[in-house]
């Protein structure tokens, strides 16, 4: 396998070659940033039920207070 490297910029989220050089649709490629410190992002996930068929045992019911209830 043979590797060519190009310099290239990030525009408006897409990477623009500084080269004129055009790759062919479908290529391959490998994006390496140097001397760049990437952010970490926390992901914080949805809940999810290890059975789902407990659903049931969390159905909520509401109800609706009195309009003339007091304060």
């Amino acid at each position: 396998m043979g590797v060519v490297t190009f310099e290239g910029i990030v525009d408006q989220g897409q990477i623009r070659l500084k080269t004129n050089v055009r790759l062919p649709e479908k290529t391959k490629v490998y994006v390496v940033v140097p001397d760049m410190q990437v952010e970490q992002i926390a992901r914080i996930f949805s809940p999810r039920l290890a059975h789902p068929e407990q659903a049931v045992d969390f159905w909520m019911e509401i109800g609706e207070e009195p309009s003339d209830a007091g304060l």
